[in-house]
């Protein structure tokens, strides 16, 4: 089982970009995925799931998407700012078998730089 984000790249503040995580491999459900920030003298930071919203900083500017039968979540990301540089990561708690619990997947992290 995998996840491959994808999407960073460098942009000027107030622009846009849009992440990608596909989970892919032998598995039979894909639950709750998210989104994570990391940045050097920060701890990962959770930036987007479905289910709870997201942080203060995002709020507004970030909007998460899924699509089901593609097994992907997106990252829409609107209005960057210079402290949204970053690694992004997608995670995911995923069912490789029927009946069993479901293990926890990371993604490799893609990188996004917004300049001032």
């Amino acid at each position: 089982v995998q996840l491959q984000a994808s999407g960073g790249g460098l942009v000027q503040a107030g622009g846009s970009l849009r992440l990608s995580c596909t989970a892919s491999g032998r598995f039979v459900s894909v639950g709750v995925m998210k989104w994570y920030r990391g940045s050097p003298g920060k701890e990962r930071e959770l930036v987007a799931t479905a289910h709870k919203g997201s942080p203060p900083s995002v709020t507004g500017r970030f909007t998460i998407s899924r699509d089901n039968a593609k097994n992907m979540i997106f990252l829409q990301m609107n209005d960057l700012k210079p402290e949204d540089t970053g690694v992004y990561y997608c995670n995911a708690e995923i069912r490789r078998h029927w009946g069993r619990d479901t293990d926890n997947y990371w993604g490799q992290g893609t990188q996004v730089t917004v300049s001032s």
